[in-house]
């Protein structure tokens, strides 16, 4: 049976933090569901984008949930925080069990609802304070017990593959990571006498990570991808 994971949106979230948990765990095929705190599906992210969620927090059942995650960004953040339904959810949930996730300056919701005392948590570097009398790591990602917590939108694929191996393991995580190329621009090479630049792409899955699996010239990198 498919794992099930809710994520709340409310206007002002941060879009890479909150689509790339979405994105990564769908291609995992872990049931995430978008869940609006509004009374509409329809929000509006912190860069102005407008979409719609699958359900509203009024409409939804969260009786098989596996997970819930909180994105940050503002004023997402302060609207999560501010909303009871969600806050008790979140606590009654973690009470009994269940393993709750936050990034960026959403961490700081777990500490106003007294979920992270003596807990080691992060949170975006300019909500460290606000993590109350969490034991502060600055670790791109950070668990302790059923509590995941991390930095910002530069650790959204970190986090979301951390989420996606304490739902379905490491090997699942591993598969979905290696399906994720990064590039290292500015590197040359020397082809008949001539140097082109281009883009060196690594896949970091389990077998062959690290090394590079291609190396594309600019000139065919503007044909063949962009």
């Amino acid at each position: 049976m498919s794992k099930k994971v809710y994520i709340f949106l409310a206007d002002g979230f941060e879009d890479i933090e909150g689509l790339t948990v979405v994105d990564l765990m769908r291609r995992a095929g872990i049931t995430i569901t978008t869940v609006s705190i509004k009374n509409t599906k329809q929000i509006t992210t912190a860069h102005g984008i407008t979409m719609l969620t699958d359900t509203t927090f009024r409409e939804a059942d969260f009786s098989d949930a596996d997970m819930l995650v909180l994105p940050g960004g503002q004023p997402g953040t302060t609207y999560l925080g501010g909303f009871e339904p969600l806050t008790d959810l979140v606590k009654s949930f973690y009470n009994n069990g269940g393993k709750i996730a936050a990034i960026c300056a959403a961490p700081t919701v777990f500490a106003e609802i007294g979920l992270l005392h003596g807990k080691k948590a992060t949170a975006y570097p300019a909500c460290m304070d606000g993590l109350g009398d969490a034991v502060k790591s600055e670790e791109k990602v950070v668990i302790d017990g059923n509590i995941t917590t991390s930095r910002g939108l530069g650790t959204a694929i970190d986090f979301s593959l951390s989420l996606i191996s304490q739902l379905l393991g490491q090997e699942k995580a591993d598969q979905i990571a290696g399906k994720i190329p990064q590039k290292i621009t500015g590197k040359t090479i020397k082809n008949t006498g001539v140097f082109y630049w281009g883009v060196l792409y690594f896949y970091n899955d389990c077998n062959n990570r690290g090394k590079p699996c291609a190396f594309i010239t600019a000139e065919r990198m503007q044909r063949d991808i962009y």
